[in-house]
């Protein structure tokens, strides 16, 4: 069965999984994989909203294969939806180990984020920002 389906978004963050990773088994943590989509998600949020993000929730994620020592993971993230002070982007994990084979999806899932200022307290979003979504023109 041949894959199709190519990575939606931006490509925000690539590494590559270390032994140092690895579960029991010889695989990577699925926590690992999660804590970089996290941080793709964060440096996503970051750059749109121009200034602090946090994770306030990481919802409809799935893993669909095991990733490998060596291989090269890359996060893709998309914003779905943009509110005052949050921001939720689809997050996709693609394992593209080397050009011999074709990348295949890892994982996906929806995480939010909320806009703190320098005390951690939320913060607007800038109007002229939201309305790049609505246009489909943000990064």
């Amino acid at each position: 069965m041949t894959q199709t389906k190519k990575p939606e978004g931006t490509l925000s963050l690539q590494t590559i999984a270390m032994p140092a990773d690895t579960n029991w088994s010889g695989d990577i943590f699925g926590g690992w994989i999660v804590s970089q989509m996290d941080l793709a998600g964060a440096i996503h949020a970051e750059r749109f909203s121009q200034g602090r993000c946090a994770t306030i929730a990481i919802n409809q994620m799935s893993f669909l294969v095991p990733v490998k020592i060596g291989d090269v993971i890359s996060c893709y993230t998309k914003i779905l939806k943009v509110g005052n002070t949050s921001i939720q982007i689809q997050i996709e994990v693609w394992d593209s180990h080397d050009e011999s084979r074709p990348a295949k999806q890892v994982t996906a899932g929806i995480f939010t984020f909320v806009a703190v200022d320098a005390n951690g307290r939320k913060r607007q979003i800038v109007e002229a920002l939201k309305a790049k979504v609505c246009d489909k023109t943000a990064p």
